[in-house]
Formats: C-alpha cells, structure tokens, sequence
C-alpha cells in the first residue's frame, strides 16, 4: 500500500439521489482517501442536484445546478482550491461532451464505461486527451481485485505458455423480466438505445472484453457475434454470444448476457495455455486457481506469501479477511490519484485502465453491435 500525500479534490457529475453507482464511486474514493468529494452537479435536474449536494455536506457555493455551471465556478477559483479531477457517473450517453469539456477546461478525469457511444467519439476523445496529458481513467474496476492481477502477472511471466482458449462469461438475470416498465431508474436508461447505447454488451460485455485484455495481454483481432433481445417489447440487446479470435491465434469465447435468472453478478475468466491454466469467479473474487500440466492445481489466495507485487500492492488486509468489490474499485481510484499527484498520465504504471483501454472497449462493443450475424469479421 503506497502513502498518498494528500487526498485529490474531487467533483462528481451525475450521481445524485437514487443512484446506484454514484455512491459506489464514493466510497472507492475514499477509501484510502484517495480522493475528497468537495463540489458537483448530481443530477440533470438543478434542483435535485442542489438537493443531492446537500445530502453530501457539501458546502452550498459548490452544489452545482448543472455541470456546465461546475465547470465555470471551479475553475472561477484559486487554483489550489478549485477542484481537480471530475467523476463522470451519469447515464453513458453524457459521457463524451462532459469529459471533453472537463479535460479541455484543465481537469483530470475518471469516467464509468462505457467510456463513449460512437468510435468517432471514443478517437475525438483520445486525441484530446493525448494533446493535453490530463490524467484520463475509465473505472473497469474488477482490474483492481488482487487475484485478476495475480492472473495477469501469472499470464505475462509465461506462467501458462502461448495462450491458447480464453473463455470469459458475465452473466446477471436482473433484466429477466420487463423491469424498466415499472418506471426502476437503472433499468429505464440502461434499455433505453438514445441513453445506453448498447445493453448488455455495453453494460457488462464491456467488463468481459476488458479482462480479457487485462489478463492476457492479448488483443481481439476478429470476433464472430450473435446478440439477442429475449424480453418482449426491449428495444435493447440483453444477451450476447461472440466468438473471439486473439492476436496470438488464441481462441475465445465471450457471453454476456443479464436475462438469466438466479445469476446475479456471474463474472468469470478461464484462460488456458500449452502447460497450464487459470479460473477466476467474481463471486469468489479472494481465490485463483491455476492448472498445470505438470502438477497439482494451485489455489491461490488474496495476501498468501509469495505472490506477484501487483496483486500485493492491491491488499490491503492480512490473509484470510476477505477483500472484494469496493477494495477493488478503490483501488482504480488510488491509481488515479497517484497519477495526478504526480503528473503523469501512465495507467500502466499507475495500475488504472486509461483512455486508450476505454477506446479499445467502445470500438468492440461497436463491433459486435454492427456485425451480429454476419459471420467472421475483422476490425481494429
């Protein structure tokens, strides 16, 4: 556990009453007091933003009525007063035109993914960022669980050999049902196309493409996709098969899907090698298994003795006490501030997903969204 200095001013756009994710964010913030929530517009209504800002503490100068005003009015401050990095949790559809004008008028950035809708936005967006060197994180937050980075560091030590199968599933069962016609606020824009852009391969396909490359350091260089909408009147994806081709002649396979019932958080990656191979369950988030050809299967677990300093730098709690969702996201949000206090742009050195990870995401998603059932495609 590295010792931040100082924790980083934080304003926060979306995430307001009634929000799931706002609070999520939250709470990995400051965690390590990595970062201090002190200004933001919390809803697209400026009344129940004020209102949201209020039952945070937070002073009444710096609860903003909309975004637009957050900007103007941090930025209308003393430097080291103003805040410093903005927190887009906000339906996905909001995502780009507030990113860009946060790093334009000078702020870091940590965005929820999707990261944008189009590729012409996701492009637009990393050549923003790139011209100003803001620090830019995209919160695929199961990257921060100790045991997905002891996989990753297991993977690129050639633990396993040349890759050979990954299989990677997300599986949730909370859409089963026509939810959003009760008038449920996360199932309402989360099916709506104009606010998700894509449903479950938005939602949580792009968690599982993201693993993928996490773990494996691999990239999918060709897919072959079948998505569904199996609930009546859903003019959303909620369910999606692709078949993956990877650059090293790896195969794979990539399910996402949110109408299975009984499945509730079902996150799981298989990644096999020429020796051996790994299994990682969300649910289980504190054990890795690793397969050998060679010996007996090894179960790994969070804090043991002897594992990689990726994943020990992710612990935080002695062998045994389980660490699991809010730890992780935490620990996204401590690399980004590490980031800033430092100056540097650099998710891999700072152990965050960047604006080039959130890039790759939308452009898969994208790609599967476009040429579902058209057989074998090629894209970059």
């Amino acid at each position: 556990m590295s010792g931040l200095k100082r924790p980083i001013r934080m304003g926060m756009v979306g995430g307001g009453r009634d929000a799931f994710i706002g609070e999520v964010h939250r709470m990995a913030a400051r965690l390590d007091g990595s970062m201090q929530l002190v200004a933001g517009a919390f809803s697209s209504t400026p009344e129940k933003s004020i209102e949201s800002g209020r039952d945070l503490g937070l002073d009444a100068a710096r609860c903003y009525g909309s975004w637009e005003e957050m900007l103007s009015g941090e930025q209308a401050l003393p430097i080291d007063a103003r805040i410093e990095v903005i927190v887009i949790v906000t339906p996905n559809h909001v995502h780009f035109p507030v990113a860009i004008a946060a790093i334009e008028a000078g702020f870091n950035v940590v965005c929820d993914k999707p990261m944008v809708l189009s590729n012409e936005e996701a492009d637009t967006l990393v050549a923003v960022q790139q011209k100003s060197g803001a620090v830019f994180a995209v919160t695929y937050n199961y990257t921060g669980y100790p045991m997905v980075r002891q996989a990753r560091a297991i993977v690129s030590s050639g633990g396993l050999g040349v890759i050979r199968k990954v299989m990677v599933e997300y599986l949730q069962g909370w859409l089963a049902t026509p939810l959003e016609s009760t008038g449920q606020k996360q199932a309402d824009w989360r099916t709506d196309p104009a606010r998700a852009g894509a449903g479950a391969m938005g939602d949580i396909g792009s968690h599982a493409e993201n693993i993928v490359s996490f773990v494996t350091g691999l990239d999918v260089t060709a897919i072959n996709a079948e998505i569904n909408t199996h609930v009546a009147g859903r003019r959303i994806d909620d369910d999606a098969t692709v078949l993956l081709r990877l650059s090293t002649g790896a195969s794979g396979v990539l399910s996402a899907s949110q109408v299975c019932p009984g499945s509730r958080n079902g996150l799981r990656l298989r990644v096999w090698g020429e020796t051996g191979g790994l299994d990682w369950k969300q649910e289980s988030p504190n054990e890795l298994l690793e397969t050998s050809l060679s010996g007996p299967d090894i179960v790994h677990r969070t804090a043991d003795a002897g594992l990689g300093k990726e994943s020990q730098a992710a612990t935080r709690l002695p062998a045994g006490h389980p660490e699991g969702f809010i730890e992780a996201f935490a620990n996204v949000y401590r690399g980004a501030a590490e980031a800033i206090l430092a100056g540097r742009d650099d998710g891999e050195d700072f152990g965050y997903p960047d604006v080039r990870d959130g890039a790759r995401g939308v452009k898969f998603i994208n790609a599967v969204i476009a040429n579902a059932g058209r057989g074998w495609v090629t894209y970059e």
